[in-house]
């Protein structure tokens, strides 16, 4: 069984390195450089996971507006932890109901 802390340590890790894709996706779109569709990582909270996720820049914007919101495959939401804002073919917006601080969130 996931703990809470194992949760939020997983998911903090993926947003980290999707945040290091965006930064560079828009690099390369101001300098020319194709952006259309994005391959972010999914950022559930499964340790092995290893699931790209294409979303433009636009789309993934959109879940960071939300700092409780995360973009995952989909069927990998968890219910006990989150609770699903959107789904897309490609990918499922879930709002995490255990953010440590998060504004909007149960833990806060």
């Amino acid at each position: 069984m996931r703990t809470r802390a194992q949760v939020e340590k997983n998911e903090r890790l993926f947003r980290e390195v999707n945040e290091r894709i965006r930064e560079i996706a828009e690099r390369l779109a101001l300098a020319g450089g194709p952006a259309e569709e994005v391959s972010f990582m999914c950022e559930c909270a499964s340790t092995d996971c290893t699931d790209r996720i294409e979303l433009s820049l636009d789309d993934y914007g959109r879940v960071r507006s939300d700092p409780a919101w995360f973009v995952v495959a989909p069927g990998h939401e968890l219910p006990e932890f989150e609770r699903v804002v959107e789904r897309a073919d490609a990918f499922t917006i879930v709002e995490k109901q255990l953010l440590s601080g998060a504004p909007g969130t149960a833990a806060s």
